[in-house]
């Protein structure tokens, strides 16, 4: 913890600390990384594409992968990079929700009139900075997913909902509350996903479909 923070000894002062952080994780999350590398590439508007989602899922349907893995680094990027600042200037605690907030940043950007993607290149990205062995294994489950299912939702889902039990495993409990609220959050924006799973009409990747990540 740097000297010119002051220790964490109640609410009264770390609390304006923290909103601080998260607010700033808010922002830095907001950066809509797919609308921007799809403009850059020439590809147009990938709010206009195929779901109409900002993630790399959605850049992918342009047909330019280079785009959709730089969307997904970046989305993922933003993620590690806020909780590394936040976690070298404050503490963990200040890592841990300013997480949150660069999470909900990405699902809800205020640049975008808050309309954003479903958060599971940010997700990923949180994971990994928190603790790199859980979030090795959700990085891990997610391929693994991806590659025999070849369905986006669905990786993203058996992710997110095993990602507990993987800090649980790998002796981070303090860190599962974080992840809880993201994974519900993750089911919550991926509700018609889910639906369509249920159903056996969701698409594969590379497939058009109406609302993925």
């Amino acid at each position: 913890m740097t000297a010119w923070l002051p220790d964490i000894l109640g609410w009264h002062r770390a609390g304006p600390w923290l909103a601080f952080f998260v607010f700033c994780g808010y922002l830095i999350g907001s950066i809509p990384f797919g609308v921007i590398i799809s403009h850059l590439f020439g590809l147009g508007d990938v709010r206009k594409i195929g779901s109409g989602n900002i993630g790399a899922t959605n850049v992918l349907r342009t047909g330019n992968k280079l785009a959709a893995f730089l969307t997904l680094l970046l989305d993922g990027g933003k993620g590690a990079a806020v909780v590394f600042i936040a976690y070298y200037s404050y503490g963990e605690l200040a890592a841990k929700t300013s997480a949150l907030g660069a999470f909900a940043g990405h699902l809800y950007p205020i640049w975008l009139k808050f309309r954003g993607g479903k958060g599971v290149a940010t997700f990923l990205g949180v994971m990994l900075a928190l603790h790199w062995p859980a979030g090795i294994l959700t990085c891990l489950t997610w391929l693994a997913t991806a590659a025999v299912f070849r369905i986006s939702s669905l990786a993203a889902l058996v992710a997110a909902l095993l990602t507990p039990i993987y800090l649980v495993f790998t002796g981070k409990e303090p860190v599962i509350w974080v992840a809880l609220i993201m994974m519900v959050m993750i089911c919550i924006k991926h509700w018609s996903n889910i639906a369509r799973l249920v159903k056996g009409t969701e698409p594969k990747i590379g497939q058009s479909s109406g609302s993925q990540h």
